[in-house]
């Protein structure tokens, strides 16, 4: 399989064959702001040194950390630091994943249980870090006959240890999860999250906190990365797609994803996802 060295090209590629791409990563890409595209993805750092926000989920990356993301949430990586980040990143498309499960084995367990106890982050010991990097070896080196099937047959392999892993993982405590940032920041995201489809302004959101629009601004970029207004965006569109796929019209995303001006909705869903909320409905629901 080819390895890719650019995310986007590897996300346009898992989208148009419906199927997986690898990316490996050594130098930088412009970096995306918050956003979500209809593949999952599996982010695996080999350096460490940046941090992630999914969703209202916060965390610092470590070498040898995997984060599991799936189609409906909302992403963003901050650069901290000015050292190169080697990562690996895999885009699959969901319905592959769903053609490779069986009714005793669901391989999409680690992208879509999202219960209370879950985290987008498992931190591989070294020796299935070892595992990890042997599996994308397998999948990226084969060539001549057969190349399909071994590929196909080592990504089977990888997404049975990547979901026996999450299995394991979310069995832990969640009191000793530790997300790293601030408890000021945690009520924010808390607060947003559990009112996205009401109307929301920083005005708001200063007077909710007792906090001034100018620092409640700061704190909130200095910790995740991103602008207030960038991630209420963003977990609107996140939610949009979901209304989307149940079958939901367009009138009534807009207002149940807490847009409620419909100009602004389709301006904003279809810059982020790249085809207009009505397309999406199309194809999300064949």
């Amino acid at each position: 399989m080819k390895e890719y060295t650019s995310c986007k090209e590897a996300i346009e590629a898992c989208i148009h064959q419906k199927y997986f791409a690898v990316a490996h990563l050594y130098q930088e890409e412009k970096p995306m702001n918050m956003h979500i595209h209809d593949c999952y993805e599996v982010y695996y750092s080999i350096s460490g040194g940046r941090q992630f926000l999914i969703d209202n989920r916060f965390y610092n990356i470590q070498p040898g950390d995997v984060f599991l993301i799936n189609n409906y949430e909302s992403h963003y990586l901050s650069q901290i630091d000015s050292i190169v980040h080697e990562r690996i990143v895999l885009s699959i498309h969901p319905d592959f994943v769903k053609s490779l499960s069986t009714p005793s084995t669901d391989l999409n367990h680690c992208f879509s249980y999202r219960e209370a106890n879950f985290s987008h982050r498992l931190s591989l010991d070294k020796e299935q870090q070892q595992k990890f990097l042997y599996y994308i070896y397998k999948i990226t080196s084969p060539t001549g006959f057969g190349t399909d099937i071994l590929e196909r047959s080592a990504f089977t392999e990888l997404l049975l240890f990547l979901n026996k892993a999450f299995y394991a993982h979310c069995r832990i405590d969640t009191a000793e999860e530790n997300f790293e940032y601030s408890r000021q920041v945690d009520q924010i995201l808390e607060y947003i999250n559990q009112n996205i489809s009401d109307p929301i302004t920083i005005d708001h959101l200063s007077k909710q906190f007792f906090l001034s629009e100018s620092y409640i601004c700061r704190i909130f970029k200095a910790a995740t990365g991103t602008t207030i207004n960038k991630y209420i965006t963003a977990r609107r569109i996140t939610i949009a797609k979901a209304l989307l796929a149940e079958g939901k019209t367009v009138n009534e995303v807009c207002e149940g994803s807490g847009f409620h001006d419909y100009s602004n909705f389709l301006k904003s869903f279809t810059k982020a996802v790249g085809i207009s909320p009505k397309k999406y409905s199309q194809y999300s629901t064949k």
